[in-house]
């Protein structure tokens, strides 16, 4: 039975809507659209091609970070869930806790996950759990807790670090307790504790 084609749009609206506008063709076939009628509305215009099988309602305000979400949507399995969450340095960034400018785009993605990296980014193999993660609009990032640790256990220079690690704690990010214990079961701990010394003494002589 077709469906009609008023149906169809209020179905994919609020999906794109929680994507900052953009979806999937595997989204675009759930709400009821043939792969003749995705090649239709994007010939007519009514929708923008961004990248392969990744499509964008035009009257969407453009979004801040809209290359995070189409890879948020690249890395969907078959069955639709993400699977890679901003994290380490580009974490860093979007948290506003440090002032580097990393030339890459960093993701962490569960071990099985098979898909080469695109250009531009790396992918960190881990097993995240819900506490590790944020939600924004279309696609997810690592907590500035979660984010630290991996921080420290990167190339990151400890100059860096020791700045993230103040900035948060300034800013009641990640409670100093909270990050002590975290610390003490990480592989780059003397990092990390070098980091709380260095806030430690930042903030006795702000006083």
């Amino acid at each position: 039975m077709k469906r009609d084609p008023l149906e169809n749009a209020q179905r994919l609206y609020p999906i794109a809507e929680a994507q900052g506008g953009y979806f999937t063709a595997a989204q675009a076939r759930e709400a009821g659209y043939t792969y003749a009628q995705q090649h239709f509305h994007v010939t007519r215009g009514n929708w923008l091609r961004v990248d392969r099988g990744i499509f964008r309602l035009p009257h969407f305000p453009p979004q801040l970070h809209e290359d995070l979400i189409c890879l948020s949507l690249w890395s969907r399995t078959q069955s639709g869930s993400p699977q890679a969450v901003v994290s380490h340095a580009t974490a860093l960034v979007l948290h506003e806790l440090s002032d580097i400018l990393p030339a890459t785009i960093h993701l962490t993605v569960p071990p099985g996950f098979r898909k080469p990296a695109p250009p531009g980014c790396v992918l960190h193999r881990a097993n995240l759990r819900p506490a590790d993660i944020e939600a924004h609009t279309g696609y997810r990032v690592t907590t500035p807790l979660r984010t630290l640790l991996d921080a420290a256990a990167s190339p990151l220079s400890q100059e860096h670090l020791d700045q993230a690690v103040a900035e948060a704690l300034a800013r009641g990010m990640v409670r100093r307790e909270v990050l002590e214990d975290a610390a003490q079961a990480s592989p780059a701990q003397a990092r990390l504790e070098q980091a709380l010394d260095f806030a430690r003494h930042s903030l006795e002589l702000s006083r």
